[in-house]
């Protein structure tokens, strides 16, 4: 399966996992012909004897002999020669756990915290805590920076070892020290972990209109279905506008993202892909979208990325929504699962979407039509909070960002 990846934000989900996005060729293995021929001992592109010669030198003077583990030493070099590529944040190695968490995340559930972090100007970042997650309860924020990981200071720390120091069984507890990047300020949280099971599609009518709030949490396995489902029940109940949250939705599985981007089109391209070779193919939209004319409004902010930034590109570009919102995050790679014979795997990027425009989202984001930014103390509200809500109630929450959207669909 490809993924389009926010990548180094899918292992924060500590944490759960995440992230991008893919279709059919997740989980390849190399062929030995093939590795035997990528990485000959011939190549002179890669010099054996001075790897040879580190290798030797630790075994023989490193003082610390505990410290010398052959698959640790193995990762770290494989991770090191993944992060030389300079795709930060994208293209990563993962060892046997992470392999097993990413999987578990891409099928809606998991154990963890709920965050998906990433690393940014060497700083471990929140990019969102996961609807109904710990993390969300405890008051984690999008770009919130963790400090300290019980105690110990994680600055600087790859983000496979920060994942290992925050994963844990449900029901455990974490000690994070988290520092609001805005302000400065440093507070301690203790968390329990849990076992999360992600519901990645909910809706409810806007409190006081028939205006419908579909919130998409992530694109996880069969989440286009989901989406159909709740379509359909929004019909049924004669929705006068529809409005599309996306935020802190951190992607998922491509196909899910095609399907889901069809159910608001009638024809055109979803997106376009384009290769190493520079060749652009595009992914058309699919036939029998259940939504195609109702009113609509997308919101969006630095948390949406991957599949949601390709969703929200694909209404934009088509002039079928107005966006709302913040900046998207920027992921912009299709990422290729690439299994290694211990169960590890190396997660490449082997191509770049574009919107169907030709926008180029990796590193730039997605602009909203309309710029809301949210107050730090404000949290979003989501669908499962407005249900049973009075309009009066609905206001004095002060989220912008849904106010300015139902304004707007009134106005049509």
């Amino acid at each position: 399966m490809k993924r389009i990846g926010a990548r180094k934000i899918f292992m924060g989900l500590i944490v759960c996992a995440l992230v991008g996005l893919g279709g059919a060729m997740t989980g390849a293995v190399l062929d030995r012909a093939v590795v035997a021929k990528m990485y000959s001992q011939d190549d002179p592109g890669l010099d054996y004897k001075l790897i040879s010669q580190a290798w030797e030198l630790i075994q023989e003077r490193y003082v610390d002999r505990s410290a010398i583990r052959p698959t640790k030493l193995t990762y770290g070099a494989i991770t090191g020669m993944v992060n030389a590529l300079g795709d930060t944040g994208h293209s990563s190695f993962l060892d046997p756990d992470m392999v097993a968490i990413e999987a578990h995340y891409l099928q809606g559930n998991f154990s963890g915290i709920g965050a998906q972090i990433q690393i940014k100007n060497g700083h471990v970042v929140i990019l969102a805590p996961l609807d109904g997650s710990p993390a969300l309860h405890a008051g984690l924020k999008t770009g919130d920076i963790i400090m300290k990981v019980n105690g110990k200071d994680i600055t600087g720390l790859p983000l496979e070892q920060v994942v290992t120091r925050i994963a844990g069984k449900a029901g455990t507890s974490v000690e994070l020290t988290i520092m609001d990047p805005k302000t400065g300020q440093s507070r301690r949280l203790t968390i329990v972990r849990a076992k999360i099971n992600v519901k990645n599609v909910t809706w409810a009518f806007v409190p006081g209109t028939k205006i419908a709030d579909l919130r998409i949490a992530g694109f996880s396995e069969g989440i286009s279905k989901a989406v159909r489902n709740a379509l359909r029940e929004i019909q049924e109940q004669r929705a006068a506008g529809l409005l599309l949250d996306m935020r802190d939705n951190p992607g998922g599985v491509l196909n899910e993202a095609v399907a889901t981007a069809s159910q608001f089109l009638s024809s055109g391209t979803v997106v376009l892909q384009k290769n190493s070779k520079g060749e652009t193919k595009p992914i058309p939209v699919q036939s029998g979208g259940l939504a195609t004319s109702i009113p609509m409004v997308v919101l969006i902010n630095q948390g949406t990325a991957s599949g949601a930034e390709i969703v929200a590109g694909a209404l934009k570009d088509a002039n079928r929504a107005t966006l709302v919102g913040e900046k998207t995050f920027g992921t912009g790679t299709v990422l290729q699962e690439f299994r290694l014979s211990d169960g590890s795997a190396i997660l490449l990027a082997i191509a770049e979407w574009l919107t169907p425009a030709g926008h180029v989202i990796w590193h730039k984001g997605i602009e909203p039509d309309v710029k809301v930014s949210l107050p730090p103390s404000i949290m979003p509200l989501y669908p499962e909070k407005e249900k049973g809500m009075s309009s009066a109630q609905l206001k004095v929450r002060g989220d912008a960002q849904l106010m300015k959207a139902v304004q707007l669909l009134q106005k049509r």
